[in-house]
Protein backbone atom coordinates (compact mmCIF):
# COMPACT_ATOMS: atom_id res chain seq x y z
CA UNK A 1 0.00 0.00 0.00
CA UNK A 2 3.17 2.71 0.89
CA UNK A 3 4.52 1.68 -2.35
CA UNK A 4 1.43 2.14 -4.41
CA UNK A 5 0.83 5.27 -2.55
CA UNK A 6 4.89 6.92 -3.27
CA UNK A 7 4.39 5.67 -7.15
CA UNK A 8 1.04 7.32 -7.25
CA UNK A 9 2.71 10.33 -5.71
CA UNK A 10 5.66 9.75 -8.33
CA UNK A 11 3.52 9.95 -11.36
CA UNK A 12 1.57 12.76 -10.35
CA UNK A 13 4.89 15.31 -9.68
CA UNK A 14 6.03 13.93 -13.20
CA UNK A 15 2.32 14.59 -15.05
CA UNK A 16 2.56 17.79 -13.27
CA UNK A 17 5.97 19.05 -14.04
CA UNK A 18 5.70 18.00 -17.59
CA UNK A 19 2.20 20.16 -17.53
CA UNK A 20 3.92 23.37 -16.50
CA UNK A 21 6.82 23.15 -18.94
CA UNK A 22 5.74 25.06 -21.19
CA UNK A 23 7.06 27.92 -23.33
CA UNK A 24 7.60 31.03 -21.03
CA UNK A 25 6.93 33.95 -23.50
CA UNK A 26 4.27 32.89 -26.16
CA UNK A 27 3.48 35.90 -27.23
CA UNK A 28 3.54 36.52 -31.37
CA UNK A 29 5.96 38.73 -32.79
CA UNK A 30 4.99 41.67 -34.76
CA UNK A 31 7.88 43.10 -36.60
CA UNK A 32 8.05 46.18 -38.76
CA UNK A 33 8.82 45.64 -42.06
CA UNK A 34 12.22 46.23 -43.60
CA UNK A 35 12.46 47.24 -47.19
CA UNK A 36 15.80 46.97 -48.96
CA UNK A 37 16.79 46.25 -52.73
CA UNK A 38 17.70 42.48 -52.16
CA UNK A 39 17.90 41.91 -55.83
CA UNK A 40 21.06 44.55 -55.90
CA UNK A 41 22.60 42.28 -53.32
CA UNK A 42 21.93 39.26 -54.39
CA UNK A 43 24.44 40.67 -57.29
CA UNK A 44 26.74 41.72 -54.77
CA UNK A 45 27.32 38.13 -53.29
CA UNK A 46 27.72 37.26 -57.19
CA UNK A 47 30.80 39.31 -57.43
CA UNK A 48 32.27 38.29 -54.21
CA UNK A 49 31.64 34.69 -55.21
CA UNK A 50 33.73 34.77 -58.64
CA UNK A 51 36.68 35.62 -57.15
CA UNK A 52 38.56 32.53 -56.07
CA UNK A 53 39.89 33.45 -52.38
CA UNK A 54 40.48 29.79 -52.15
CA UNK A 55 42.56 29.21 -48.34
CA UNK A 56 45.72 26.49 -48.63
CA UNK A 57 47.95 25.77 -45.56
CA UNK A 58 50.53 25.45 -47.93
CA UNK A 59 50.55 29.33 -49.25
CA UNK A 60 52.21 28.54 -52.68
CA UNK A 61 48.81 27.28 -53.78
CA UNK A 62 47.32 30.25 -53.20
CA UNK A 63 46.46 33.03 -55.08
CA UNK A 64 46.74 36.40 -53.89
CA UNK A 65 45.98 38.13 -56.99
CA UNK A 66 42.00 36.41 -56.39
CA UNK A 67 42.04 38.03 -52.32
CA UNK A 68 43.06 41.33 -53.82
CA UNK A 69 40.82 41.53 -56.41
CA UNK A 70 38.08 40.60 -53.59
CA UNK A 71 39.33 43.35 -51.70
CA UNK A 72 39.58 45.98 -54.66
CA UNK A 73 35.69 45.30 -55.45
CA UNK A 74 34.55 46.44 -52.32
CA UNK A 75 34.16 49.84 -52.86
CA UNK A 76 31.92 49.55 -56.57
CA UNK A 77 29.78 47.36 -54.48
CA UNK A 78 29.94 49.01 -51.21
CA UNK A 79 30.26 52.63 -51.72
CA UNK A 80 28.77 54.08 -49.08
CA UNK A 81 30.80 51.69 -46.71
CA UNK A 82 33.62 52.38 -48.06
CA UNK A 83 33.60 55.92 -47.81
CA UNK A 84 32.15 56.40 -44.59
CA UNK A 85 33.87 53.72 -42.32
CA UNK A 86 37.66 53.70 -41.84
CA UNK A 87 39.39 50.43 -43.15
CA UNK A 88 42.48 48.89 -41.32
CA UNK A 89 44.36 45.60 -42.64
CA UNK A 90 45.83 43.17 -40.27
CA UNK A 91 47.57 40.37 -42.00
CA UNK A 92 47.32 41.40 -45.24
CA UNK A 93 44.15 39.79 -45.66
CA UNK A 94 42.21 40.60 -42.63
CA UNK A 95 39.66 43.72 -42.72
CA UNK A 96 38.67 46.10 -39.68
CA UNK A 97 36.00 48.50 -40.23
CA UNK A 98 34.90 51.17 -37.97
CA UNK A 99 31.74 52.61 -38.12
CA UNK A 100 31.69 55.60 -35.42
CA UNK A 101 28.82 55.74 -33.43
CA UNK A 102 27.26 58.57 -31.73
CA UNK A 103 28.51 57.47 -27.92
CA UNK A 104 31.15 56.58 -27.19
CA UNK A 105 32.20 52.43 -26.00
CA UNK A 106 29.88 48.98 -26.05
CA UNK A 107 30.61 48.42 -29.12
CA UNK A 108 29.18 45.67 -31.77
CA UNK A 109 31.45 43.42 -33.39
CA UNK A 110 30.03 41.63 -36.61
CA UNK A 111 32.62 38.69 -38.26
CA UNK A 112 32.57 36.87 -40.79
CA UNK A 113 35.45 35.51 -43.36
CA UNK A 114 35.79 35.66 -47.04
CA UNK A 115 38.45 32.81 -47.54
CA UNK A 116 36.88 29.33 -48.96
CA UNK A 117 37.60 25.52 -48.68
CA UNK A 118 39.73 23.88 -52.27
CA UNK A 119 37.05 22.77 -54.74
CA UNK A 120 36.66 19.49 -56.58
CA UNK A 121 35.39 21.16 -59.53
CA UNK A 122 34.95 17.47 -61.48
CA UNK A 123 32.74 16.45 -59.07
CA UNK A 124 30.28 19.62 -59.03
CA UNK A 125 27.61 19.38 -61.22
CA UNK A 126 27.65 23.39 -61.54
CA UNK A 127 30.32 25.85 -62.04
CA UNK A 128 32.40 26.83 -58.57
CA UNK A 129 33.11 30.02 -59.21
CA UNK A 130 30.92 31.91 -61.74
CA UNK A 131 27.99 32.41 -59.63
CA UNK A 132 25.66 30.85 -61.57
CA UNK A 133 21.82 31.59 -60.76
CA UNK A 134 18.93 29.24 -61.77
CA UNK A 135 15.18 28.46 -60.50
CA UNK A 136 16.29 30.95 -57.93
CA UNK A 137 19.57 29.43 -56.59
CA UNK A 138 22.84 30.65 -56.74
CA UNK A 139 25.60 28.11 -56.65
CA UNK A 140 29.26 28.75 -56.23
CA UNK A 141 31.81 28.12 -53.08
CA UNK A 142 31.55 30.26 -50.84
CA UNK A 143 27.75 31.36 -50.88
CA UNK A 144 27.10 30.00 -47.88
CA UNK A 145 30.38 29.24 -46.01
CA UNK A 146 30.72 32.73 -45.43
CA UNK A 147 30.65 35.01 -48.24
CA UNK A 148 26.65 35.16 -47.45
CA UNK A 149 27.31 36.68 -44.03
CA UNK A 150 30.39 39.42 -45.49
CA UNK A 151 27.80 40.18 -48.19
CA UNK A 152 25.32 40.33 -45.29
CA UNK A 153 27.39 42.56 -42.78
CA UNK A 154 28.50 44.76 -45.84
CA UNK A 155 24.87 45.11 -47.43
CA UNK A 156 22.84 45.86 -43.90
CA UNK A 157 25.33 48.68 -43.48
CA UNK A 158 25.47 50.14 -46.93
CA UNK A 159 21.39 49.94 -46.98
CA UNK A 160 21.37 51.70 -43.43
CA UNK A 161 24.09 54.49 -44.43
CA UNK A 162 21.84 55.45 -47.73
CA UNK A 163 19.40 55.97 -45.46
CA UNK A 164 21.07 58.23 -42.91
CA UNK A 165 21.73 55.85 -40.12
CA UNK A 166 24.15 56.60 -37.35
CA UNK A 167 24.27 53.97 -34.93
CA UNK A 168 24.17 54.70 -31.32
CA UNK A 169 27.30 52.85 -30.49
CA UNK A 170 30.84 51.94 -32.59
CA UNK A 171 29.97 49.46 -34.94
CA UNK A 172 32.69 47.12 -36.77
CA UNK A 173 32.93 44.93 -39.24
CA UNK A 174 35.91 42.19 -38.93
CA UNK A 175 36.49 39.97 -41.40
CA UNK A 176 39.41 37.17 -42.36
CA UNK A 177 40.81 36.19 -45.22
CA UNK A 178 42.28 32.96 -43.60
CA UNK A 179 39.52 31.24 -41.06
CA UNK A 180 40.03 28.18 -43.32
CA UNK A 181 43.56 27.84 -42.43
CA UNK A 182 43.08 29.45 -38.73
CA UNK A 183 44.97 32.10 -39.72
CA UNK A 184 46.35 34.88 -37.48
CA UNK A 185 43.83 37.95 -38.75
CA UNK A 186 40.90 37.24 -36.85
CA UNK A 187 43.60 36.81 -32.99
CA UNK A 188 45.33 39.84 -34.74
CA UNK A 189 42.40 42.38 -34.94
CA UNK A 190 41.43 41.06 -31.37
CA UNK A 191 45.26 42.19 -30.04
CA UNK A 192 44.32 45.60 -31.68
CA UNK A 193 41.23 45.56 -29.38
CA UNK A 194 42.96 44.93 -26.49
CA UNK A 195 45.89 47.53 -27.34
CA UNK A 196 42.84 50.06 -27.25
CA UNK A 197 41.35 49.12 -24.09
CA UNK A 198 37.87 48.32 -26.23
CA UNK A 199 35.40 45.56 -25.35
CA UNK A 200 32.97 44.50 -27.40
CA UNK A 201 29.01 44.81 -26.28
CA UNK A 202 28.80 41.82 -28.18
CA UNK A 203 30.39 40.06 -31.10
CA UNK A 204 28.42 38.08 -33.44
CA UNK A 205 30.35 35.43 -35.92
CA UNK A 206 29.18 32.11 -38.11
CA UNK A 207 27.93 29.62 -35.86
CA UNK A 208 23.92 27.94 -36.19
CA UNK A 209 21.50 28.27 -38.54
CA UNK A 210 17.37 28.65 -38.83
CA UNK A 211 16.84 25.00 -39.31
CA UNK A 212 14.02 22.49 -39.17
CA UNK A 213 13.83 18.91 -37.20
CA UNK A 214 16.32 19.47 -35.59
CA UNK A 215 15.52 18.93 -31.77
CA UNK A 216 13.17 15.74 -30.69
CA UNK A 217 9.23 16.45 -31.01
CA UNK A 218 9.93 20.36 -32.56
CA UNK A 219 8.88 20.73 -36.15
CA UNK A 220 8.74 24.44 -36.50
CA UNK A 221 12.23 26.05 -37.70
CA UNK A 222 14.70 27.06 -34.84
CA UNK A 223 17.51 29.83 -34.98
CA UNK A 224 20.19 28.19 -33.55
CA UNK A 225 22.37 30.53 -31.65
CA UNK A 226 25.49 29.60 -30.68
CA UNK A 227 26.91 30.42 -27.02
CA UNK A 228 29.82 28.16 -26.92
CA UNK A 229 31.84 26.15 -28.92
CA UNK A 230 33.71 23.04 -28.23
CA UNK A 231 36.81 22.75 -28.41
CA UNK A 232 39.55 20.45 -30.88
CA UNK A 233 42.67 18.33 -30.07
CA UNK A 234 44.10 15.41 -31.80
CA UNK A 235 44.75 12.76 -29.24
CA UNK A 236 48.28 10.33 -30.39
CA UNK A 237 47.72 6.69 -29.64
CA UNK A 238 51.45 5.11 -30.77
CA UNK A 239 52.99 1.77 -29.58
CA UNK A 240 56.56 0.44 -30.33
CA UNK A 241 57.61 -2.91 -31.18
CA UNK A 242 61.06 -4.60 -32.32
CA UNK A 243 59.23 -5.20 -35.45
CA UNK A 244 60.30 -8.06 -37.65
CA UNK A 245 59.11 -10.27 -40.53
CA UNK A 246 55.36 -11.04 -40.34
CA UNK A 247 56.22 -14.97 -41.06
CA UNK A 248 56.56 -15.17 -37.05
CA UNK A 249 54.67 -12.38 -35.10
CA UNK A 250 54.07 -11.88 -31.59
CA UNK A 251 51.23 -11.99 -30.06
CA UNK A 252 50.06 -9.25 -30.21
CA UNK A 253 51.54 -7.04 -32.64
CA UNK A 254 51.35 -2.86 -32.61
CA UNK A 255 48.24 -2.45 -34.78
CA UNK A 256 46.49 -4.96 -32.82
CA UNK A 257 47.22 -3.51 -29.16
CA UNK A 258 46.05 0.08 -30.61
CA UNK A 259 43.11 -1.70 -32.24
CA UNK A 260 42.29 -2.91 -28.54
CA UNK A 261 42.79 0.82 -27.42
CA UNK A 262 40.81 1.88 -29.95
CA UNK A 263 38.32 0.13 -28.89
CA UNK A 264 38.13 0.48 -25.49
CA UNK A 265 37.74 4.47 -25.83
CA UNK A 266 34.73 3.75 -28.30
CA UNK A 267 32.94 1.47 -25.38
CA UNK A 268 33.74 4.63 -22.58
CA UNK A 269 32.72 6.96 -23.69
CA UNK A 270 32.84 10.93 -21.83
CA UNK A 271 30.27 12.00 -19.43
CA UNK A 272 27.35 13.62 -20.90
CA UNK A 273 26.63 17.07 -19.55
CA UNK A 274 22.88 18.55 -19.84
CA UNK A 275 23.63 21.75 -18.29
CA UNK A 276 25.42 24.97 -19.73
CA UNK A 277 24.94 25.88 -23.46
CA UNK A 278 22.68 22.71 -24.02
CA UNK A 279 21.24 23.17 -20.95
CA UNK A 280 19.52 26.35 -21.80
CA UNK A 281 18.92 25.11 -25.37
CA UNK A 282 17.02 22.15 -23.99
CA UNK A 283 14.79 23.97 -21.57
CA UNK A 284 13.93 26.30 -24.29
CA UNK A 285 13.24 23.81 -27.11
CA UNK A 286 12.02 21.22 -24.58
CA UNK A 287 9.31 23.46 -23.55
CA UNK A 288 8.16 22.85 -27.29
CA UNK A 289 8.65 19.70 -27.93
CA UNK A 290 5.61 17.05 -28.02
CA UNK A 291 4.31 15.70 -24.23
CA UNK A 292 6.61 12.27 -24.23
CA UNK A 293 10.08 14.43 -24.99
CA UNK A 294 8.36 17.31 -22.89
CA UNK A 295 8.19 14.90 -19.86
CA UNK A 296 11.93 13.53 -19.80
CA UNK A 297 13.11 17.48 -20.21
CA UNK A 298 11.10 18.69 -17.48
CA UNK A 299 12.61 15.81 -15.66
CA UNK A 300 15.62 15.72 -16.02
CA UNK A 301 16.39 15.00 -12.50
CA UNK A 302 14.82 11.68 -12.94
CA UNK A 303 14.70 10.83 -16.57
CA UNK A 304 18.37 12.06 -17.76
CA UNK A 305 19.63 8.97 -17.74
CA UNK A 306 17.05 8.02 -20.80
CA UNK A 307 18.51 10.59 -23.03
CA UNK A 308 22.10 9.71 -22.15
CA UNK A 309 21.15 6.27 -23.21
CA UNK A 310 19.79 7.83 -26.70
CA UNK A 311 22.49 9.83 -27.33
CA UNK A 312 25.21 7.04 -26.80
CA UNK A 313 23.51 4.68 -28.90
CA UNK A 314 22.65 6.79 -31.98
CA UNK A 315 25.65 9.56 -31.83
CA UNK A 316 25.45 12.28 -34.52
CA UNK A 317 24.27 16.12 -33.45
CA UNK A 318 22.53 14.99 -30.27
CA UNK A 319 25.32 13.63 -28.90
CA UNK A 320 27.95 15.50 -29.94
CA UNK A 321 26.09 18.52 -27.87
CA UNK A 322 25.85 17.14 -24.92
CA UNK A 323 29.47 15.35 -24.18
CA UNK A 324 33.39 15.40 -25.45
CA UNK A 325 33.12 13.18 -28.95
CA UNK A 326 36.01 11.03 -30.66
CA UNK A 327 36.46 10.42 -33.96
CA UNK A 328 39.33 7.76 -34.98
CA UNK A 329 40.35 8.92 -38.03
CA UNK A 330 43.77 7.92 -39.47
CA UNK A 331 46.01 5.01 -38.63
CA UNK A 332 49.96 4.23 -39.74
CA UNK A 333 51.62 1.35 -39.23
CA UNK A 334 54.18 -0.74 -41.86
CA UNK A 335 55.67 0.26 -44.82
CA UNK A 336 55.30 -3.03 -46.24
CA UNK A 337 51.95 -5.46 -46.39
CA UNK A 338 54.78 -8.16 -44.59
CA UNK A 339 56.77 -5.98 -41.72
CA UNK A 340 55.58 -6.15 -38.09
CA UNK A 341 55.78 -2.37 -37.89
CA UNK A 342 58.38 -1.15 -35.16
CA UNK A 343 56.14 2.00 -34.47
CA UNK A 344 52.11 2.35 -35.12
CA UNK A 345 50.19 4.96 -34.63
CA UNK A 346 46.48 6.29 -34.16
CA UNK A 347 45.41 9.37 -34.44
CA UNK A 348 41.56 10.55 -32.82
CA UNK A 349 40.05 13.89 -33.60
CA UNK A 350 38.23 14.74 -30.55
CA UNK A 351 35.89 17.74 -29.93
CA UNK A 352 35.56 18.80 -26.57
CA UNK A 353 32.73 19.79 -24.30
CA UNK A 354 32.76 22.86 -22.64
CA UNK A 355 32.33 21.11 -18.49
CA UNK A 356 36.22 18.92 -20.02
CA UNK A 357 39.48 20.31 -21.43
CA UNK A 358 42.60 19.14 -23.11
CA UNK A 359 44.05 17.74 -19.76
CA UNK A 360 41.44 16.08 -19.02
CA UNK A 361 40.69 14.31 -22.44
CA UNK A 362 44.25 12.75 -21.99
CA UNK A 363 43.45 11.45 -18.95
CA UNK A 364 40.19 9.64 -19.67
CA UNK A 365 42.15 7.91 -22.75
CA UNK A 366 45.24 7.08 -20.13
CA UNK A 367 42.47 5.65 -17.77
CA UNK A 368 40.20 4.22 -20.14
CA UNK A 369 43.42 2.39 -22.07
CA UNK A 370 45.33 1.29 -18.72
CA UNK A 371 48.15 -0.08 -21.03
CA UNK A 372 51.60 0.99 -20.39
CA UNK A 373 52.66 -0.57 -24.17
CA UNK A 374 50.62 2.50 -25.63
CA UNK A 375 51.66 6.26 -25.33
CA UNK A 376 49.27 8.65 -25.29
CA UNK A 377 49.84 12.42 -26.39
CA UNK A 378 48.52 15.62 -28.26
CA UNK A 379 50.07 17.58 -31.09
CA UNK A 380 47.31 20.15 -32.02
CA UNK A 381 44.59 21.85 -30.19
CA UNK A 382 42.32 24.40 -28.89
CA UNK A 383 40.10 24.83 -25.25
CA UNK A 384 36.38 24.52 -25.46
CA UNK A 385 35.10 28.33 -25.49
CA UNK A 386 33.91 30.05 -22.47
CA UNK A 387 29.88 30.18 -22.60
CA UNK A 388 28.42 33.56 -22.59
CA UNK A 389 25.67 34.78 -21.15
CA UNK A 390 22.15 35.11 -22.39
CA UNK A 391 21.43 37.87 -20.32
CA UNK A 392 22.38 40.43 -22.15
CA UNK A 393 21.46 43.17 -24.82
CA UNK A 394 23.40 41.47 -27.63
CA UNK A 395 21.63 38.22 -27.04
CA UNK A 396 18.32 39.69 -26.83
CA UNK A 397 18.84 41.80 -29.98
CA UNK A 398 20.00 38.48 -32.04
CA UNK A 399 17.35 36.43 -30.76
CA UNK A 400 14.35 39.45 -31.73
CA UNK A 401 16.38 39.46 -34.91
CA UNK A 402 16.42 35.91 -35.86
CA UNK A 403 12.44 35.30 -35.06
CA UNK A 404 11.52 38.77 -36.69
CA UNK A 405 13.28 37.82 -40.45
CA UNK A 406 12.55 34.05 -39.94
CA UNK A 407 8.86 34.49 -39.32
CA UNK A 408 7.44 31.46 -37.63
CA UNK A 409 10.95 30.71 -36.04
CA UNK A 410 11.89 30.03 -32.23
CA UNK A 411 15.75 31.39 -31.42
CA UNK A 412 17.42 29.13 -28.90
CA UNK A 413 20.92 29.38 -27.36
CA UNK A 414 22.96 26.01 -28.41
CA UNK A 415 26.31 24.69 -28.53
CA UNK A 416 28.12 24.97 -31.78
CA UNK A 417 30.16 21.84 -32.58
CA UNK A 418 32.31 22.99 -34.65
CA UNK A 419 35.40 25.69 -34.20
CA UNK A 420 35.16 29.47 -35.47
CA UNK A 421 37.66 32.82 -35.67
CA UNK A 422 34.99 34.07 -32.34
CA UNK A 423 37.33 31.74 -30.06
CA UNK A 424 40.03 34.39 -30.13
CA UNK A 425 37.11 37.10 -28.54
CA UNK A 426 36.86 34.36 -25.36
CA UNK A 427 39.62 36.80 -23.60
CA UNK A 428 37.94 40.00 -24.58
CA UNK A 429 34.05 39.34 -23.73
CA UNK A 430 31.43 36.89 -22.61
CA UNK A 431 29.13 37.82 -24.67
CA UNK A 432 29.77 36.17 -28.30
CA UNK A 433 27.44 34.54 -30.43
CA UNK A 434 27.39 32.60 -33.51
CA UNK A 435 24.64 32.34 -35.84
CA UNK A 436 24.88 32.38 -39.80
CA UNK A 437 22.11 34.50 -40.73
CA UNK A 438 20.73 31.84 -43.18
CA UNK A 439 17.94 28.77 -43.02
CA UNK A 440 19.35 26.15 -44.80
CA UNK A 441 18.16 22.58 -45.49
CA UNK A 442 20.39 18.62 -44.46
CA UNK A 443 20.68 18.63 -48.29
CA UNK A 444 22.30 22.75 -48.36
CA UNK A 445 23.82 22.01 -45.03
CA UNK A 446 26.01 19.26 -47.18
CA UNK A 447 27.55 21.84 -49.70
CA UNK A 448 29.70 23.74 -46.91
CA UNK A 449 32.95 22.00 -47.88
CA UNK A 450 31.62 19.46 -49.96
CA UNK A 451 30.31 20.16 -53.57
CA UNK A 452 27.59 22.01 -55.18
CA UNK A 453 27.54 24.51 -52.56
CA UNK A 454 24.56 26.68 -52.88
CA UNK A 455 21.89 29.33 -51.61
CA UNK A 456 18.60 29.62 -52.36
CA UNK A 457 18.33 33.84 -53.67
CA UNK A 458 15.53 34.36 -50.79
CA UNK A 459 18.21 33.32 -48.27
CA UNK A 460 20.75 35.90 -49.14
CA UNK A 461 18.05 38.77 -48.83
CA UNK A 462 16.64 37.40 -45.22
CA UNK A 463 20.56 37.69 -44.47
CA UNK A 464 20.69 41.18 -45.27
CA UNK A 465 17.48 42.03 -43.63
CA UNK A 466 18.42 40.01 -40.37
CA UNK A 467 21.69 42.55 -39.80
CA UNK A 468 19.78 45.54 -41.22
CA UNK A 469 17.63 44.78 -38.13
CA UNK A 470 20.41 44.16 -35.34
CA UNK A 471 22.57 47.11 -36.66
CA UNK A 472 19.52 49.56 -36.09
CA UNK A 473 19.62 47.69 -32.16
CA UNK A 474 23.26 48.79 -32.09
Amino acid sequence: MIFLIILVIFLAVIIVRTIMFKPQDQTTNVSEPIEFDGDRFVDTLAELVKCKTVSYYDHDLEDDNEFEKLISKLPELYPNVTKTLELKRFDGRALLFHWKGLEEGNPAVFMAHYDVVPVEEENWTKPAFEALIEDDIMWGRGTLDTKITFNGVMAAGEHLLSKGFIPKHDIYFAFSGGEEIGGPGAAQIVHYFKDLGITPAFVLDEGGAVVQNIFPGVSDPCGMIGIAEKGSVNVVLTCKSNGGHASAPSPHTPIGILSKACQKVEDHPFKAHFDGAVGEMFDQLGRRSSFLYRMIFANMWCFSWILNLICKKQGGQLNALVRTTVAFTQMKGSLAPNVVPPNASMIANVRINPSDNIESVINHFKQVINDDRVDVSCNEGSEPSHVSTTDCDGFRFIKKAVEDTWQGSVATPYLMIQCSDSRHYDSLSNRVFRFSAMDVTSEELEGIHGNDEHARLSTIKHAVEFFIRVMKEC
